[in-house]
């Protein structure tokens, strides 16, 4: 319960012997009535505080207990609540408790007043969850100066939310800029070998060897288009994915042949793993092998053209990650390549970020960490300190 401190200096009754200098307090947004609960057992506690709040122009409502907080709070959403913890039934600890374990409320600031002044008590209430600690006797303009305080901060809460959201509209339309400026220059420069290459048979269509020849490149250049196209499909799509159990070390063996036969490449893959070989995953095998070959392909075009394959090394690192929930598969595509270069390191995962000259690529590594975040995984990317680069694949286990 609440008490008021009913000295010669209370609050209340002001003495007019000495005037308090006026003090600086932080200023609240006007445009909304902030929200407060006031929750007590005795009803004397809980109309002095309601007064006090109501004539600095705030919306207060009551609680007599935690249970009835508990209700109320459910259908107010009060901005602060100002609990005490000495209450029949349940105690403010309790009711702390029980707020903070709903994702609902949990981020709804708590006051405790309470009679307990020993460091303690104030540990017991800051643990169950609460942001500031008032004991009694209370001053009620230290109250309000404290839930000025919390409202002052909720402010900046919000006003951060908007500012991130805001910043999230502005990168969308960046990505969507990045990524029409990216279709619009590929498509036009495929589009451009296959009108040159119709002009060459146009003109010779008397040479048989070279009309064979420019049809070979025009069929490559409209592969590659295609190609773009499934990948932009790729990004829009936002169908569920269907999962299964598998085996860790098959789908990983798998994924490396699947990226050796798609690829035409004769690469060995180290893989290196420190768990048990019947661990298993809740994946879906086409995404998890697209991913990693995009990782395997990204690795092994890292070296130099002239790099003989036994040359191009490549290693898997596969580690379970149990220290946070949920427990995570983690990959490490290590090559001893050319690394990352400088120009594009910040860009890296934009839409048609290569370093390759020939048109029509670019989309891999963008399609790799829009599928795994889609699945609360992750890809990143960075350069070793001896030379090549690392890519880390996470996918919840």
């Amino acid at each position: 319960m609440f008490s008021v401190s009913h000295s010669s200096q209370n609050l209340l009754t002001p003495t007019k012997t000495k005037k308090r200098p006026t003090q600086p307090h932080l200023t609240l947004s006007t445009k909304h009535k902030p929200k407060i609960l006031v929750v007590d057992d005795q009803p004397i506690n809980i109309k002095l505080l309601q007064r006090k709040l109501e004539r600095q122009g705030m919306d207060v409502a009551v609680a007599y207990s935690g249970r009835e907080c508990l209700d109320i709070v459910g259908e107010t959403k009060p901005e602060l609540i100002l609990l005490d913890i000495m209450m029949p039934e349940i105690d403010g600890i309790e009711t702390c408790q029980q707020l903070k374990a709903n994702p609902e409320t949990e981020s709804i600031p708590i006051i405790f007043i309470t009679a307990k002044a020993s460091k303690e008590g104030k540990l017991e209430g800051l643990d169950a969850g609460a942001v500031d600690y008032i004991t009694k006797p209370i001053d009620l303009d230290e109250t309000l100066a404290r839930v000025r305080t919390q409202l002052r901060l909720q402010e900046i809460f919000r006003e951060n939310i908007e500012l991130q959201e805001r910043l999230g509209d502005a990168r969308r339309a960046a990505a969507v800029g990045a990524i029409t400026q990216g279709i619009a220059h590929n498509l036009n420069n495929l589009l451009g070998v296959v009108v040159g290459y119709l002009d060459l048979i146009k003109n010779g269509y008397d040479s048989p060897d070279m009309i064979k020849r420019s049809v070979g490149l025009m069929d490559h250049a409209i592969t590659r288009m295609v190609k773009i196209i499934q990948q932009l499909s790729k990004i829009a799509s936002n169908e569920r994915i269907e999962l299964s159990t598998l085996s860790v070390t098959e789908l990983l063996a798998k994924s490396v042949e699947r990226f050796q036969a798609e690829h035409k490449v004769n690469a060995k893959v180290e893989l290196q793993t420190d768990f048990p070989a019947e661990t298993t995953i809740s994946a879906n095998a086409e995404t998890f092998e697209v991913i990693l070959g995009k990782l395997l392909i990204n690795a092994w075009e890292s070296y130099p053209e002239a790099t003989p394959d036994d040359e191009r090394k490549i290693r898997i690192n596969a580690h379970i990650l149990r220290e946070r929930m949920p427990s995570m598969l983690e990959l490490q595509v290590i090559d001893t390549g050319a690394g990352i270069a400088p120009a594009i390191a910040e860009t890296l995962f934009e839409p048609f970020i290569t370093t390759k000259t020939s048109v029509g690529r670019g989309m891999g590594l963008t399609i790799a960490r829009h599928t795994i975040r889609n699945l609360s995984g992750d890809v990143q990317l960075r350069n070793n300190p001896d030379g090549g680069a690392t890519a880390t694949l996470t996918h919840p286990l």
